[in-house]
């Protein structure tokens, strides 16, 4: 798809970096290529989208709401050059890191870090990606009136990417639950064996690698990431806005439900990430921290003790905290701040729909009302015609 064109060095090459990136490289290039060619079916629905609402003799601002949605979906594509390949070097670092890390994990405990079926993970991740994308435009295209088969070409690598990010965001996640998993397994040998604060120094050292594994996946995928939250916010709000007014003002059908379909596709994808990164951000600190903390002092030799309080301090210095450089933590208080603020806007413009059917409803009170009087003045006019004919 070219969404992120890194690229692994052979094996047999001399070098300590296993992942590069360059913007002349052959996956670069290729990027270039598919990313090009996608543009020329983007732009053309994105304008087709553009004329038929400029053309459209409904200027109603359900209508100009319903139009942005479909309209703000297609942003993503534009912004992957900059939002993701500027980022590539970052990348590159973030994924040397694990390489590094896994050796130096090798090294101090003697055992690999082993992620349980993470090739097939990958693969069923990737097939559901792409199937998940199919399901969510196809049934645009039943449920919309305007939503053409052709257009939805336009729609199937932007959601895939989507989906894609998110499924990468869950691989990473658990990727470090999985590390601080063993670690802790291994502290808890070390603890049990004798003298063991020099392997307590090398796991401290091991953690705090850890934890900047997980600071750096935040400023490698910041812009990305960031942009995905944006998208996610406004396109769940107009389209919760949207098929509530429309039900409101015509009642439950099919379009309603299309973009019921699209809140809850969205929201999925923000819980997902919002989660992963706090039972990531739990199981790295908290958890470990607990295990720490629970250590029997008076049990150990006065080294261990320094070593023990000595990596309470480094877990209090380096929180491992999902962080979008600096932009915002991921967390559960994202997702929660943002229904928070979803229902701000969206009270804001119901208010707004309100106050347009209440006017709606006032015309055509005044109507009738003056309908009425017409008629009403009209009958003594014509009984006053009678008598004087008589």
């Amino acid at each position: 798809m070219g969404v992120m064109p890194i690229m692994r060095v052979p094996r047999h090459a001399e070098t300590t970096k296993r992942t590069t990136f360059n913007f002349l490289s052959k996956a670069t290039l290729w990027a270039y290529l598919v990313w090009s060619l996608e543009s020329i079916i983007v732009i053309k629905v994105g304008k087709e989208r553009l004329e038929n609402f400029q053309q459209n003799s409904n200027k109603r601002f359900d209508e100009v709401i319903y139009n942005i949605i479909f309209l703000s979906i297609l942003i993503p594509h534009f912004l992957l050059p900059i939002a993701s390949w500027r980022h590539g070097p970052e990348v590159a670092i973030f994924k040397n890191m694990w390489t590094h890390y896994q050796l130096k994990y090798l090294k101090i405990t003697g055992t690999p870090i082993i992620f349980p079926n993470l090739y097939s993970l990958t693969w069923a991740l990737c097939i559901f990606s792409w199937a998940l994308s199919f399901a969510v435009i196809l049934s645009q295209n039943y449920l919309q009136d305007d939503f053409e088969l052709w257009h939805s070409f336009a729609y199937y690598h932007i959601i895939a990417m989507l989906d894609g990010f998110c499924s990468l965001w869950y691989i990473n996640c658990n990727a470090f639950g999985t590390a601080s998993k063993g670690l802790a397994e291994n502290l808890h040998k070390a603890l049990n064996a004798e003298h063991p604060a020099l392997k307590l120094a090398q796991y401290r050292h091991l953690w705090v690698d850890l934890s900047h594994m997980m600071q750096q996946l935040g400023r490698a995928y910041s812009n990305m990431y960031g942009i995905y939250c944006m998208v996610i916010f406004f396109t769940t709000t107009i389209s919760l806005y949207g098929s509530l007014s429309e039900i409101l003002e015509h009642g439950l059908s099919y379009k309603e439900m299309g973009l019921f379909v699209i809140v809850g596709y969205c929201m999925t994808l923000l819980f997902i990430i919002c989660n992963e990164a706090y039972h990531a951000t739990r199981k790295v600190g908290l958890e470990f921290q607990m295990r720490l903390l629970n250590v029997n002092l008076g049990a150990i030799d006065r080294n261990t003790q320094r070593e023990v309080e000595m990596f309470l301090v480094a877990i209090a210095k380096n929180p491992p905290i999902m962080n979008l450089d600096g932009f915002t933590n991921i967390n559960r208080e994202l997702f929660t701040a943002n229904i928070s603020y979803m229902s701000t806007y969206l009270i804001v413009l119901m208010q707004f729909k309100l106050t347009l059917l209440r006017q709606g409803s006032n015309r055509v009170i005044k109507t009738i009302v003056r309908a009425i009087f017409n008629s009403t003045t009209a009958l003594p006019d014509e009984d006053e015609d009678e008598i004087d004919g008589e």
